[in-house]
């Protein structure tokens, strides 16, 4: 079952040594050739120097401009072992100030934010009993996704920490449990899931037909910023109802709470598409949701990091104590990656990542990502945005935009991005700002 076991895949996003492969069909390699492809060892590096201005917006505070310098280094050997290390220092240029240094402060300023260094380590597979991987967490969900979902900790611009989550299987059970900081006292949690079938008959010929869930999450607040702790837990049963090769189509019902608080509760039923091909990985969902007591699905969701401080709406209070009215909302998932050469490799021509959920009483959610590769893969740009509390009072927009463009063979490249974000305060209220970046990089990736 793809959804359910696809967490070590689908975030794996370490080296991205085969993203400007050769745009011509790739001939099958005979069996003895792809045992010594996974045996090899595979490396990158990687540096980029570029300009960083962060500037406010409606008046809040200077501008500051940085030099910044990321290195990379990256190894890989076969589908079970991966090391990504590398982070950026940023060196001021102008508006330091009283008190301030030449490197960025912000960015080393807690034990957590070190963990930015390792920003992929990745030791065993889906295919192996257990898997291991840290490094930065981007939209990542916790298997049935109802508690954890499309969820970033990097969301809060001055905290940068290194998360991780570990997969097993042991006869009938599947098991994932993740941190969003390894080196601080924040976000973790863990699902277990039964294959019923597994359990009765023997071990199936197609496991993760039917299965029953449990989820528990808990955030300890202490790390990144103080704020109200906060647990959830969630039951859900999935049931696959196609299961073809390059197909698999699934339905989904399941029951959340918040333990400790009567009357908060949650109930939801959807179904989903799953569909492997060459050249196309696409997965669907779509859910129907109801909400009671300041419950609701996807509570860790991509604005968690912000939230938790300031939720969304005019109440200015943290979203462990902010009021969530009783209703029903419709909830709607794309992930979708496609090649025209169908080399197997992470990057695509095409990835499109969208989440949006319409309330009953009004509000509306949205986030997404598009990436595009055009011109033999030598332009890159990409676009996310995301809107939170639309049609209420008090809605939160962010958006980013990034464009790489590859030339003299592929390993020099020009870059440039640019968007908006929120700092958290020591007050518990968000500064908005913006940042452009412009500048050069070198690897060896083509």
């Amino acid at each position: 079952m793809r959804m359910t076991r696809g967490g070590v895949v689908g975030l794996w996003l370490l080296l991205p040594v085969v993203a400007w492969a050769e745009d011509v069909p790739e001939t099958q390699p005979v069996e003895e050739e792809r045992r010594a492809r996974d045996n090899a060892w595979r490396s990158l590096m990687r540096l980029d120097a570029t300009t960083l201005a962060l500037l406010p917006r409606a008046g809040f505070g200077p501008d500051e401009g940085f030099l910044q310098v990321e290195p990379t280094v990256a190894f890989e050997r076969g589908q079970d072992f991966g090391l990504n290390l590398g982070a950026p220092l940023r060196l001021r240029l102008w508006r330091g100030g009283a008190g301030r240094g030449l490197v960025r402060r912000e960015d080393w300023d807690s034990l957590s934010d070190f963990g930015q260094v390792v920003r992929g380590l990745k030791l065993g597979s889906d295919d192996a009993p257990v898997g291991v991987w840290f490094g930065a967490l981007e939209s990542y969900s916790l298997l049935s996704a109802h508690l954890v979902r499309r969820y970033s900790n990097r969301s809060n611009p001055d905290y940068h920490p290194a998360g991780g989550f570990l997969t097993g299987t042991l006869g009938p059970l599947y098991t994932q449990a993740f941190v969003s900081d390894v080196l601080g006292a924040r976000l973790m949690g863990a699902e277990v899931a039964l294959d019923v079938q597994h359990l009765l008959f023997g071990h199936p010929d197609e496991p993760g037909r039917y299965t029953l869930a449990l989820s528990a999450v808990h955030d300890w607040g202490r790390a990144g910023g103080r704020a109200p702790s906060v647990t959830l837990a969630h039951l859900d049963g999935t049931a696959v109802v196609v299961a073809r090769p390059d197909f698999e189509a699934h339905l989904i019902a399941g029951w959340g709470g918040r333990p400790g608080e009567g009357g908060a509760w949650g109930v939801v039923v959807g179904a989903g598409a799953d569909a492997l091909t060459p050249t196309l990985d696409m997965r669907l969902r779509l859910e129907v949701r109801r909400q009671h007591g300041g419950f609701r699905q996807g509570f860790f969701g991509p604005d968690y990091e912000l939230a938790r401080f300031r939720a969304v709406g005019p109440d200015g209070v943290p979203l462990a104590e902010a009021l969530f009215p009783d209703g029903y909302s419709a909830f709607g998932e794309a992930e979708v990656g496609w090649d025209a050469v169908g080399y197997g490799g992470l990057y695509k021509h095409l990835k499109l990542s969208l989440g949006a959920e319409a309330f009953s009483w009004g509000r509306f959610d949205v986030d997404g990502r598009v990436a595009v590769q055009l011109f033999a893969r030598s332009l890159e740009v990409a676009l996310k945005g995301l809107g939170m509390g639309m049609g209420q009072s008090g809605a939160r927009y962010l958006g980013a935009a990034e464009a790489r463009w590859r030339f003299l063979g592929g390993k020099l490249y020009a870059m440039g991005t640019g968007g908006t974000l929120l700092f958290p305060t020591s007050e518990g209220t968000l500064r908005p700002g913006a940042f452009a970046s412009v500048g050069l990089g070198v690897d060896n990736a083509r």
